[in-house]
């Protein structure tokens, strides 16, 4: 038999709280003699929901990522900003056990929000600042102390690779350099800025650029608005101790995300390495829970793990080819629950090989990668599995904002930092987004925060049920992973055991097939179905020993 949700919420008592995706609470048993097909009597076995959250306060958190400039805005000029962020926080974690409206996130990781002349923020003229049209440092306090409040832990972008070509020290470096005599060198003595940067007398490949009308050039990786920092210099270490101890100690940051790790020495993964291990030693020096993870856009990002930062990005896990969006596309079937469970015990092999301690960073989509609505053709089922998947990895996952309410957007990076669709009725709030975000490449289809919120079967109230389950079982980001043969290859199979409680982890990533899944429950150690996520109305269900999973499904059994 299957049981709709309609069905199984009929039979729910009246005033139990549930994950909104809940099942009976009583023995299904079929009358065979009134059966006129013969059907054979099955009897279900009630689940026992888990109701309760169970938050760990380390570093193991969900992560919000936020464009400020996108989110909200308080003042009407049409650019979100931080009070904008503030009065939304509520929407991202009240703070309250007891409610439901709030999506879980306990980690808020925030986009460049120091001065900058662009409007993506990753050229910083100033790290010891915010940008006014988000507001001032007294904003940004606030923000942290609400964040605070809340049990959420704020981690700030910063930028280190290189700075603005507005930024003081690039501009005196440059001034000084323009008024040496043809020949003569220049003293750091006289201009400290000077060594702050890589300047050379030679254009030494296409990433230099001439520094004025002088015959100096210097490296920019990225854009001539960006200038490489020379992280052989000594002083430049100090100024980014002052710059992390400032933002810890005056504002109570938790940690930062590190931009572009891979790039302090390009194409040197040992001397970034040394940076790394020279950033992360002082930042616990001073901050011993602060969290630090690392962007490294390169197949041996996990060598980055050796420096003894907390966290690298998955991008194996991300985008159009990565892991999840490679099974709920289900085009391979290669590509299934058991290849994923193979790579997830993979990752934590890996990481703990590089860092006893370090903690896995998944996640399907950010601002440098096409929204994952976008490249899931706006299929809404598989949207659902994607975050689904993504929210029964172990580790810290990371949300993009907007992801939630399957937000579109693609091609140029404006596209993918579109504003958040808080209503369809009030523009309170509203931003304007990028200057040239191309409006044909932003497709939302999904409707906004407010009405998706009234839709037991939104996208958004999805993700809400899917990091609720993760809030109430700490296994499920921390626990040792065992995977669990003898099953069909279409299914994720794994026991997550953390601190003497384990839990069973079920996934069906087929997206047309229902599955039965049979685990005697004595040899397994579990009772019944503890939580489920379903994309539609069809639930799995347990008669006995077996587990009778729709497509696309996912149970925690305990």
């Amino acid at each position: 038999m299957r049981l709709t949700k309609k069905e199984l919420f009929a039979s729910v008592a009246i005033g139990a709280l549930c994950l909104g995706i809940c099942a009976c609470g009583t023995t299904d048993k079929k009358d065979a003699s009134k059966e006129t097909d013969k059907k054979v009597e099955v009897e279900t076995v009630a689940p026992e929901l888990a109701t309760e959250l169970n938050v760990v306060d380390d570093n193991y958190r969900n992560y919000y990522e936020v464009f400020v400039g996108s989110f909200y805005d308080s003042n009407g000029d049409g650019l979100g900003d931080i009070q904008g962020l503030i009065s939304k926080l509520d929407y991202i974690n009240d703070g309250d056990d007891t409610t439901d409206d709030d999506l879980g996130m306990n980690g808020l990781w925030l986009m460049p929000v120091n001065p900058s002349p662009t409007y993506h923020k990753y050229d910083v003229m100033d790290y010891y600042d915010i940008d006014s049209g988000y507001g001032t440092k007294e904003d940004f306090k606030q923000l942290v102390e609400e964040c605070n409040k809340r049990g959420i832990k704020v981690i700030m972008d910063l930028v280190m690779n290189h700075s603005s070509d507005h930024h003081e020290w690039f501009l005196k470096a440059s001034e000084y350099l323009e008024s040496l005599a043809p020949g003569e060198e220049p003293d750091e003595n006289v201009c400290p800025y000077v060594g702050y940067y890589t300047f050379s007398r030679t254009k030494e490949s296409g990433n230099y650029y001439q520094v004025g009308n002088s015959d100096w050039y210097y490296n920019a990786q990225f854009s001539s608005n960006m200038p490489d920092l020379n992280w052989d210099n000594p002083k430049l270490k100090e100024e980014f101790e002052n710059i992390a101890k400032y933002w810890i100690e005056e504002y109570g940051v938790g940690g930062f995300r590190l931009d572009a790790v891979k790039e302090y020495y390009s194409g040197n993964t040992p001397k970034n390495v040394e940076v790394l291990t020279w950033f992360s030693q002082y930042v616990k020096s001073i901050k011993p829970d602060a969290y630090i993870v690392g962007e490294a856009w390169s197949g041996d990002y996990y060598e980055y793990l050796a420096s003894g930062i907390d966290s690298v990005f998955d991008f194996n896990y991300a985008s159009f080819d990565g892991h999840l969006a490679n099974i709920v596309q289900d085009n391979n079937k290669e590509y299934n629950g058991r290849y994923l469970a193979d790579n997830l015990v993979y990752s934590l092999d890996t990481i703990k090989s590089k860092n006893p301690n370090g903690i896995m960073a998944p996640f399907y989509a950010n601002h440098d990668l096409n929204r994952a609505a976008h490249y899931l053709a706006f299929k809404e089922d598989k949207i659902k599995m994607d975050a689904g998947l993504l929210s029964i990895m172990n580790g810290s996952p990371f949300y993009y904002y907007g992801d939630e309410i399957g937000l579109g957007g693609a091609g140029d990076d404006e596209n993918k930092r579109s504003p958040m669709i808080w209503s369809s009725t009030d523009d309170t709030g509203k931003t304007r987004g990028p200057v040239n975000m191309q409006s044909a490449y932003v497709i939302n289809k999904f409707g906004s925060v407010e009405e998706q919120l009234k839709d037991d079967s939104s996208i958004l109230n999805y993700v809400k049920h899917a990091v609720k389950i993760r809030n109430m079982f700490p296994e499920m980001a921390r626990g040792d992973v065992e995977i669990i043969d003898g099953v069909d290859e279409e299914i994720f199979a794994v026991r997550k055991t953390y601190e003497g409680s384990s839990i069973i982890v079920l996934a069906n990533t087929s997206s047309t097939d229902e599955k039965e899944v049979k685990l005697d429950r004595t040899e397994n150690g579990y009772t019944n179905i503890k939580a489920i996520l379903a994309v539609g109305d069809d639930e799995p269900y347990q008669t006995e020993d077996t587990i009778v999973m729709p497509p696309f499904s996912i149970v925690v059994l305990k």
